[in-house]
C-alpha cells in the first residue's frame, strides 16, 4: 500500500509508466491536472493556478507569498489524496510536496532526446524542430518551478530512491523493476504510518485554510499536527484570534498550540 511519486521531464515516459503501475498494481493515477482542479479555491481559480504553475516568475524573490500559498493549497490536497496509499502520483514535484512521509517511493524517469522527440510527434503535430523547443522549454520551467518552490534541483539524484533510464528499458520493464521493490517491502504504510500521513494531510489542510483566510492571508507559518493536535509556530501574534478561528474550524483538530501557548477550543 505505497504512495509512488514520479518525477520525469516532457515525453519522458512517466506517464506511462504511472498508467502501467496504476493497471498491475490497482493503484490510482494522479496527475498534475486532477491536483490542480483539487487545489483551486475561490481566491485562486483553477485558471490562475494553472498558468502560474505553467509559467514560473521572471525575477527571483518578488512572489515569495505567492509561492506561499500555492504550496499550501497543492500540498493539502495531495495530501489529501494519497493518505490511503495505494497511488501513483505524477507530477510536480510530489516527491518534495511529501517530504519525509511514510511508504513514499519516489522514483525520477529519463530518457533520450531522441526518445522523447519521438514520443512527441506522435503526440503532436509539430515539425521536429518544434517539438525540440517544446520539450527544452518544458523542462526549462520545471527546473525553474521546482526551484522557485522547493529551493532544490530539479535533478539531483538523493531526492529519489530509484532512477529508471528509458533509453535500453521499455515502459512495461521498468513496472516490473518498480513493483519488486513494491513487494519487496520498505514502503507499506503501517498503521503508524497511516496515522502519520492522516497527519499530515490535517496539517495541511488547516496551513490551506489560513492562506485563504482573509484575516490570515498574509502569515507564513509552520504547521504540525500530531494525533489531532496543531501546533503553530511562527510571527503571529498579532493574528491569535484569527488563527484560533480558522483553525478550530476544521474538521478533525483536537487541540491547539500558537507559539507554546495552548490554545482552548471556543466555548
Amino acid at each position: 500500500m505505497a504512495v509512488i511519486t514520479i518525477s520525469r521531464g516532457t515525453f519522458s515516459g512517466g506517464q506511462a509508466l504511472a498508467e502501467c503501475l496504476s493497471r498491475t498494481l490497482g493503484y490510482r493515477s494522479i496527475d498534475r491536472d486532477m491536483l490542480v482542479r483539487k487545489a483551486a479555491t475561490r481566491r485562486v481559480t483553477e485558471g490562475h493556478l494553472r498558468a502560474a504553475l505553467e509559467h514560473p516568475p521572471s525575477i527571483p524573490g518578488r512572489f515569495n507569498h505567492a509561492r506561499y500559498i500555492y504550496l499550501a493549497l497543492i500540498q493539502a490536497a495531495l495530501a489529501e489524496e494519497v493518505r490511503g496509499g495505494r497511488v501513483v502520483y505524477h507530477g510536480l514535484a510530489g516527491h518534495l510536496l511529501l517530504r519525509g512521509a511514510p511508504g513514499l517511493l519516489r522514483l525520477r524517469i529519463i530518457a533520450p532526446m531522441e526518445y522523447r522527440i519521438r514520443m512527441a510527434q506522435e503526440r503532436l503535430n509539430l515539425s521536429r524542430g518544434e517539438v525540440t523547443a517544446h520539450i527544452e522549454a518544458m523542462d526549462r520551467d520545471r527546473r525553474k518551478w521546482t526551484h522557485f518552490l522547493y529551493g532544490v534541483d530539479w535533478g539531483e539524484p538523493s531526492l529519489y530512491d530509484l532512477l529508471i533510464n528509458l533509453e535500453h528499458m521499455s515502459v512495461e520493464q521498468a513496472s516490473h523493476v518498480v513493483i519488486s521493490m513494491v513487494e519487496c517491502g520498505g514502503f507499506e504504510l503501517s498503521p503508524e504510518g497511516r496515522a502519520a500521513m492522516d497527519d499530515l494531510a490535517l496539517a495541511s489542510r488547516v496551513r490551506a485554510q489560513l492562506a485563504q483566510d482573509t484575516f490570515t492571508l498574509n502569515l507564513e507559518v509552520e504547521v504540525q499536527s500530531r494525533g489531532g493536535s496543531i501546533a503553530i509556530r511562527g510571527d503571529c501574534s498579532e493574528e491569535a484570534e484569527a488563527i484560533q478561528r480558522v483553525v478550530w474550524a476544521v474538521p478533525g483538530v483536537t487541540g491547539l498550540t500558537v507559539d507554546t501557548a495552548v490554545v482552548p477550543p471556543p466555548d
